[in-house]
């Protein structure tokens, strides 16, 4: 199994670090338009992939060719997020930059899942999709994941008991108009929606919505829960294993809507997006669903406007 990386800054490498510690793959190669970073992260990866004794091994490259045989492509290429920047602030940068990868990786990766992690995520996902014109289950963007565990860890907090005890699901657009939804969200058996008053609701949805700038602002950029995050969705994949994790997926009549990527529960195995599942979701959540797709649909038509997309 060959894993590609397209991005070698602190998340693209540490979704190789990631990747080896699971034993994901047989050869990891790093691509990244910077001369020596990818083959000295790969350096430092392969002498700590030998500490552990992981027949594991990675290949810096600043050539796209190497990613011949991929059979996941995960691209984290483009500008980070800085602080005080929002998901669409990054929109007429990072477009090109996707479009671009999204070419090499047609050119050479061909039969390849595609996960997209470069933001604002979900137009990226679209980017790639309508770029490579892969089926659409072969396209991925990872975010809702993200998400969902920080919902989990600030619900955990609230409700006193053990994150492994919290089932929790953000779905939307991976940015300013996601929501967290408590009906949908378990801590054992009971609802988070019956556990918490309205207003402990509102205040775990807007620790959420706010916790990946808190956390830019603090340290400068999110990795950690990332990659862990990346790199879950790798595994269900490569080992098949039918996971129900939210995801960034094409809709094309689902929840009533077409032709954009936004956050779903799907189930992700060997061929990618396998089914996407759709919630029974009530008046007030089918409102904020399609108030998020409309902020997405805002994004793809702009690109279109800019004629980076057709």
């Amino acid at each position: 199994m060959k894993i590609s990386v397209i991005g070698s800054g602190r998340l693209g490498s540490t979704t190789a670090f990631e990747i080896i510690n699971r034993e994901l793959a047989n050869e990891i190669v790093l691509v990244d338009i910077i001369q020596n970073l990818p083959q000295g992260e790969a350096m430092d990866l392969n002498q700590m992939a030998s500490e552990k004794g992981k027949s594991i091994y990675v290949v810096g490259s600043n050539d796209y060719k190497d990613i011949e045989g991929s059979s996941v492509v995960v691209v984290t290429a483009g500008v980070a997020r800085k602080p005080g920047m929002t998901r669409m602030d990054l929109l007429k940068t990072n477009a090109p930059i996707v479009r671009d990868v999204t070419k090499e990786i047609v050119r050479y990766a061909k039969d390849s899942i595609i996960i997209v992690v470069s933001n604002p995520m979900d137009v990226m996902t679209y980017v790639a999709l309508k770029t490579s014109k892969f089926e659409r289950n072969r396209v991925i963007g990872m975010g809702g994941q993200l998400d969902s565990a920080r919902y989990r860890e600030i619900l955990s907090q609230m409700l006193g008991v053990s994150r492994s005890s919290v089932r929790a699901l953000v779905i939307g657009e991976h940015g300013e108009t996601m929501f967290p939804i408590p009906r949908f969200s378990y801590a054992g058996y009971s609802r988070v929606s019956d556990l918490l008053s309205q207003e402990k609701l509102k205040e775990a949805e807007e620790r959420t919505r706010k916790i990946a700038a808190e956390v830019i602002a603090l340290k400068g950029a999110t990795v950690f829960a990332p990659i862990s995050c990346i790199t879950t969705l790798i595994e269900s994949i490569v080992k098949d294993k039918k996971d129900l994790l939210p995801v960034s997926a094409y809709l094309n009549g689902e929840y009533g809507l077409k032709d954009l990527c936004l956050g779903v529960p799907a189930i992700i195995g060997r061929n990618g997006i396998e089914k996407i599942i759709e919630l029974d979701l009530n008046e007030e959540e089918r409102a904020r669903f399609n108030n998020s797709a409309a902020a997405v649909r805002k994004a793809i038509d702009e690109l279109l406007t800019l004629k980076v997309i057709e």
